[in-house]
């Protein structure tokens, strides 16, 4: 038994739904029977737990409590090439507070209630009891994680977990306020009077996808700018003419549900760029 293995035992004793991360601290794709979608699989969850097949799929939703699960054959490669374990706080009734600078944590120290805190690569992550939306950029450095994200295990911390306190709340709300409310509809509509576009061609849309995918897939930092980037370039190739469908656009969503963007981060980022090229 290797030692994330161990640790994501002994997480899941504690109440915490585990799941291993892939070298780039983000999780391991989904399998063959779930790629692109095509198992019907539920980006959207609402709780933890993997699709219809026994791997670690679908991200954040792939992580569990159950110890068969986690120790299963069909999850074993994924242990024996991990970097990392992570938890699904919001499985856990968790909210962390992921503070990625210097100056993040100064502002936390200033503004939050204490509760318990882990040392992370470049900063602290503060843990709250308590399940929340998860929203990232709520300020300069500081992201919430909870329900529908994930969080590299690091350590246990020192302190005692508080609860949830309403200032951490209304982060939340404030940076929703700010942002563009997402268009109802998923499909861009095509505009008239322009005939037959090249983008029909399906090889041409296919590989303009699968890049995008690609690209998302790939970011190692900045992944929020670089999911609103990747839409961004998507739309202002392919959204004039009609040809993006809701299969293109669950691809791309799923692709940022799995780098840990939640889904009203995708719908935000979709409508942003959207906003940005009039369409």
């Amino acid at each position: 038994m290797n030692n994330h293995l161990r640790t994501a035992l002994a997480l899941a004793a504690d109440g915490l739904p585990v799941l291993p991360l892939r070298r780039g601290k983000v999780p391991f794709g989904n399998c063959p029977a779930c790629a692109r979608n095509r198992c019907g699989g539920r980006p959207n969850m609402k709780t933890p737990g993997p699709c219809t097949c026994p791997q670690p799929c679908h991200a954040w939703a792939a992580a569990t409590t159950a110890p068969n699960v986690i120790s299963s054959p069909a999850w074993a490669r994924e242990w024996r090439g991990a970097a990392a374990v992570a938890y699904h706080p919001g499985g856990a009734g968790l909210t962390v507070v992921d503070l990625d600078t210097e100056a993040a944590v100064t502002w936390a120290r200033a503004t939050l209630p204490p509760t318990r805190t882990v040392a992370s690569t470049r900063g602290e992550h503060w843990i709250y009891r308590g399940a929340m939306r998860s929203v990232n950029a709520v300020g300069d450095g500081v992201d919430i994680k909870s329900t529908m994200a994930y969080v590299r295990w690091l350590g246990h911390g020192t302190g005692t977990v508080t609860a949830l306190p309403a200032v951490v709340r209304a982060l939340a709300v404030k940076a929703a306020s700010t942002v563009r409310p997402a268009p109802q509809a998923s499909t861009v509509p095509a505009l008239t009077g322009r005939g037959e576009c090249r983008h029909r061609t399906p090889a041409y849309l296919e590989r303009g996808i699968c890049m995008a995918e690609q690209r998302i897939t790939d970011a190692r930092s900045a992944v929020h700018t670089t999911v609103y980037r990747t839409f961004l370039a998507v739309l202002a190739a392919h959204g004039r003419c009609g040809c993006l469908t809701d299969a293109h656009i669950t691809r791309l969503f799923t692709a940022a549900h799995a780098k840990g963007e939640s889904p009203r981060h995708c719908e935000d980022a979709w409508a942003n760029a959207r906003t940005a090229l009039g369409l």
